[in-house]
């Protein structure tokens, strides 16, 4: 019998997604889910693409409570921003827990109130295995934040380039395309089939998105040989008419201009040579968002914008899976002592 863990909030886009990966992992028991509007209702009622799947399909959500989840080895919390907080301060500190929600991901409380509007409750490990030297406190943490859908795609995609010096970290520009089940699974008029098909808006213009400050920070932290950089962020992210995927298109003006675009590239292979999740396309190829549909993966591709002056990173995850569900399992994994790639796999599901 594997490592009993818990969901809280299994009734969203990402605890579903989160439920049917733990479903198939080889060394996890699946213990109590919850979901407060949705106590009393089975996992097959709330997630259809799961009826098959009898041991989950027998299981009731549970009203919120932290009697059952005391019992496990591992609590992943699905839920929405303000809440993880308290149930994190409700569970003994023997019970690891991993937030996909956004409660302990900001160091700066000034951030947080400016972005979430409620009190700050700290700042936990953050949960992306990539970047330098976090694996190794992931592994030793009792509790861990999962970055954003959003911000999992940038900090990816540029965090080589900040930390060797290629770029600019106070000149960054991004631009990522989102599914709508990264807005969530309540009802929204702007996210009605009729409002979205055929149809890509931009919003939260101007820096107003909480994602923002924590691309900035995480890249200020890979900061350089020669300290820790003052980085600025200009993020545009759009709602595309996708149910789920991201591909972020993320610029930065050059250190040395006319730098080839194979140095670039060459940044990206070698910092992620050894991941198994990120892939450097060949030359030529760019990523997709349907090539990471159902994955853990991201694709990743660089080109040298020689007239600009500017390094340009496109990057592609599913934002359920890299950008939430995926990542929190191989978080997870690693708290566990789990191989990390257990229960995951770097390949979307095409066509």
């Amino acid at each position: 019998m594997g490592a009993r863990v818990a969901v809280a909030g299994a009734s969203g886009y990402a605890g579903g997604e989160l439920l049917r990966l733990l479903a198939g992992h080889p060394e996890i028991e699946l213990g109590p889910v919850t979901a407060d509007s949705s106590a009393g209702q089975t996992v097959a009622d709330l997630h259809q693409n799961l009826a098959g799947l009898p041991a989950l399909a027998a299981t009731e959500l549970q009203p919120h409570g932290t009697t059952s989840l005391a019992d496990c080895d591992l609590v992943f919390a699905a839920l929405p921003a303000g809440q993880s907080a308290a149930l994190a301060a409700s569970l003994p500190e023997q019970v690891k827990i991993v937030d996909l929600g956004p409660d302990f991901r900001l160091a700066d409380a000034g951030a947080w109130t400016r972005h979430y509007g409620t009190p700050h409750a700290g700042r936990w490990v953050t949960g992306l295995p990539e970047l330098p030297g976090k694996r190794g406190q992931i592994k030793a943490a009792s509790r861990v934040a999962a970055p954003g859908c959003y911000a999992t795609a940038a900090i990816v995609a540029l965090a080589p380039l900040v930390a060797a010096g290629l770029v600019d970290p106070a000149d960054i520009v991004i631009v990522a395309a989102s599914g709508t089940s990264g807005a969530g699974r309540s009802l929204r008029a702007d996210l009605l089939g009729s409002e979205v098909m055929g149809s890509v808006s931009a919003y939260q213009v101007g820096g107003a998105h909480r994602h923002t400050p924590e691309i900035e920070q995480a890249l200020a932290e890979v900061g350089t040989t020669g300290g820790r950089p003052e980085v600025s962020v200009s993020f545009t992210p759009l709602l595309a008419p996708m149910p789920r995927g991201i591909l972020a298109t993320c610029t930065a003006r050059l250190t040395a201009p006319g730098r080839p675009a194979g140095r670039i590239r060459d940044a990206l292979a070698e910092a992620y040579a050894a991941e198994p999740f990120v892939t450097v396309l060949p030359a030529g190829s760019w990523p997709k968002t349907a090539a990471v549909a159902g994955g853990n993966g991201v694709q990743l591709q660089a080109a040298a914008d020689q007239r600009a002056g500017r390094a340009v990173v496109v990057a592609a995850i599913d934002n359920l899976g890299k950008g939430a569900a995926g990542q929190a399992v191989q978080d997870g994994n690693l708290m566990l002592g789990l191989p990390e790639t257990a229960g995951l796999t770097a390949s979307g599901v095409a066509p």
